[in-house]
């Protein structure tokens, strides 16, 4: 039997799945070939997604910590603590901490917001994901929008800062295959070590952290040269400040910041500089900095003023808001109560600063937080001082491993949801395909049951209801029962961004970054920058146990100068101020010098977990987490 659903991996593709259901339980997941975005493929974290379902490393029922390890026990009673730790501490509902993480995307997984607002309890703000980079494109044009994705067939060049299409969106590659081979040209710039080799004609290595400093110094060639847009200055504020800016620096020493040469910065001056359509595809990874914010600004101002914004074929593409299609007014506290927030990317250190009242229960869900944050062995000390924490999840993680409860909840194709994307605009109807293993339940179903029991109780809206209101928004025409049917529907958005050079700031202006900052220097003994990038076959730490391989790999440049150093025969460790993590070696031709590269994403219980050792600090824009600033050195043990 062939059903349709989608996925709700935190994936900018969000695909429409045919998943195969045959005899004897046999799944096969395939992409829908009726879906204009999907167009029949999908990535191998999707079609590998069974493996995870059916893991015999799975929770099935409720465990409760006990002297002796963990009990497993009956939902009626797991559900009673629950209704009885929230009581306990509901006098002061700040006291409560809430961590809701995008582990699963979809409209009702918003509900957990919905329930801990009505309670009043804590809750936290900022990334460790994105939040330099869309923060910055907001404080830039007065929204996050971009051209649709599908545009990028209409450029003449791509120019790829830091995004690896290797591994990051399938789509967005085979998008970029396919300008190639209408002509496009594309242009690739990183530190090294993604796949972007057979996607690029032209890859220039840069620096960690320093494309601000190239795309100023492209603006700089564009200012001397005359060939910055002339229709795009009326609509801007604050250029005649940013101009000063700008050639306040001298060219040779921006080179020099971000370790190019004089012909790569020629042959970005040539492609922004000609009067040919260039779009701008900028990744995660360069806004994981301390100044990340600023690296987007820049390379948004180079695409604005080469009259790349609000182009066909042009554009600047970051992380859309992965709900923006759908209507999540419903989500809100219709009182407003205020909030109590914690920093997500200091998570541990708040934790522990928490007062009036501490932090005393903790919730999580959708997050393998301990993993996650940096300096994670900080938040393992913090969540110690709680009194009670509650982990919703399917395995037992570094964040689960700290909880006194463990509830176990259904994945993907086990549960009915509305799904939409941070890359396209399709909105699609996810549709449980099978049925959870054991006792796992949804999220929604264990807060609704629990919100019931307490006194007051605290009521969710039905599933239905919540469905029904989230189609209730100005993108979207298509009742719950059409898009039942048809499985998925094109939110009402226009190819183009900014058309008109109409941008969202109240006065239809663009904003320049007022500051061009130094990147801060490595210290003498950590002279090398811990890139801690994504990996090709799962989503962030939601690995199995057993494809997990220890020591950790690293890579690093054979011109990497701490690696004379090493002895081959020897343990190595990878080290930082916060500690060390044994680890294995391996060169790899195309990474910067200064660049240790490390696939993020393995569990500290079996010896990884690469945030133990990175510190927590905030971007300057944002509150994101800058995991790419940590300096480390490699030595043998």
């Amino acid at each position: 039997m062939d059903e349709i659903t989608a996925c709700t991996l935190d994936c900018p593709d969000t695909c429409s799945l045919l998943v195969k259901l045959g005899a004897a339980g046999a799944v096969s997941i395939g992409g829908n070939p009726e879906h204009p975005f999907t167009a029949g493929f999908i990535c191998k974290k999707g079609r590998n997604i069974s493996r995870r379902l059916r893991s015999p490393h799975r929770i099935t029922r409720p465990l409760l910590r006990s002297a002796d390890g963990w009990a497993p026990i009956s939902w009626e009673r797991a559900i009673a603590i629950c209704v009885d730790k929230i009581g306990e501490y509901r006098s002061e509902p700040s006291s409560i901490l809430h961590i809701h993480g995008e582990g699963a995307k979809g409209v009702l997984k918003q509900a957990g917001k919905l329930f801990f607002a009505l309670l009043g309890s804590s809750q936290v703000k900022g990334s460790l994901c994105d939040a330099a980079g869309y923060v910055a494109s907001v404080a830039d044009f007065g929204s996050r929008d971009n051209n649709d994705i599908t545009d990028l067939l209409n450029a003449r060049t791509i120019v790829n800062w830091g995004k690896d299409l290797s591994r990051s969106s399938i789509h967005t590659a085979s998008l970029v295959r396919k300008a190639r081979l209408q002509g496009a040209k594309v242009i690739t710039i990183s530190p090294g070590g993604d796949g972007n080799r057979t996607f690029s004609d032209v890859f220039i290595r840069v620096r960690p952290g320093s494309d601000r400093f190239l795309a100023a110094a492209v603006i700089r060639h564009l200012i001397e040269s005359d060939r910055v847009a002339p229709d795009v200055l009326p609509h801007t504020a604050g250029w005649e400040g940013f101009r000063q800016l700008i050639l306040a620096n001298d060219p040779a020493q921006l080179a020099r910041y971000c370790d190019v040469s004089s012909t790569d910065i020629e042959t970005l001056v040539a492609a922004y500089g000609s009067s040919a359509p260039v779009a701008t595809l900028i990744g995660a990874g360069l806004q994981r900095y301390s100044y990340g914010g600023q690296n987007v600004r820049f390379i948004n101002a180079l695409a604005l003023l080469s009259g790349n914004i609000g182009r066909s074929g042009g554009g600047s593409y970051f992380h859309l808001h992965s709900l923006r299609n759908v209507n999540l007014s419903w989500s809100k506290d219709p009182q407003r109560k205020p909030r109590r927030s914690l920093l997500m990317p200091t998570i541990g250190a708040q934790i522990l600063q928490a007062r009036q009242p501490p932090v005393r229960m903790i919730w999580v869900e959708g997050s393998n937080v301990v993993n996650q944050a940096p300096d994670s062995n900080q938040l393992v000390r913090a969540f110690k001082t709680a009194d009670f924490k509650v982990v919703v999840d399917a395995f037992l993680t570094d964040t689960a491993e700290q909880a006194d409860l463990v509830l176990p909840c259904a994945l993907m194709l086990e549960q009915e949801d509305i799904v939409a994307s941070y890359l396209h605009n399709y909105v699609h109807y996810v549709k449980a395909v099978l049925e959870p293993p054991g006792e796992a339940k949804t999220d929604y179903w264990i807060l609704s049951t629990i919100g019931r029991q307490l006194s007051p109780p605290i009521i969710l809206p039905g599933a239905e209801e919540i469905f029904r209101a989230a189609l209730k928004g100005p993108h979207l025409d298509v009742s719950l029962e059409q898009l039942r049917k048809e499985r998925f529907v094109r939110a009402n958005r226009p190819q183009v961004a900014y058309t008109g050079m109409k941008f969202d700031h109240l006065d239809g202006l663009y904003r320049f970054p007022p500051s061009l900052d130094p990147e801060p220097m490595a210290p003498p003994e950590f002279p090398l920058r811990l890139l801690t990038a994504i990996r090709g076959n799962s989503i962030h730490s939601q690995i199995l146990p057993d494809e997990q391989t220890m020591p950790p790999m690293v890579w690093v440049s054979p011109a990497n100068p701490v690696l004379q150093k090493l002895h081959n025969r020897e343990q190595v460790l990878l080290s930082s101020p916060l500690g060390k993590i044994p680890v294995r070696l391996e060169v790899q031709e195309d990474l910067h010098p200064e660049v240790v590269l490390y696939r993020r994403g393995d569990w500290m219980k079996l010896g990884g977990g690469a945030n133990r050792i990175i510190e927590a600090d905030v971007t300057d824009i944002g509150n994101g987490a800058p995991y790419y600033q940590q300096c480390v050195t490699l030595e043998n043990g």
